[in-house]
């Protein structure tokens, strides 16, 4: 999500604003940002309101956290 947020040139608060705005789900920008860096998975209504604000399917959040994420050895 890091890059699609990038690309569109939006800050975390940014995209916690239009999330409410837009899609009528509110989240903090510390679970946004969990989202972000994987500490945390959004629930199914978060994941398809993110999807929706970035048009995107779903699938490539999940993908994208999930891959992203830091393993222990």
């Amino acid at each position: 999500m890091l890059t699609l947020r990038k690309k569109k040139n939006w800050s975390q608060k940014d995209v916690v604003d239009l999330l409410k705005l837009r899609v009528g789900i509110t989240i903090s920008e510390s679970y946004y940002g969990m989202i972000e860096t994987g500490v945390r998975n959004p629930s199914l209504s978060v994941a398809v309101g993110l999807s929706e604000l970035y048009k995107v399917n779903p699938a490539t959040l999940f993908l994208e956290i999930n891959t992203k994420k830091k393993t222990k050895a």
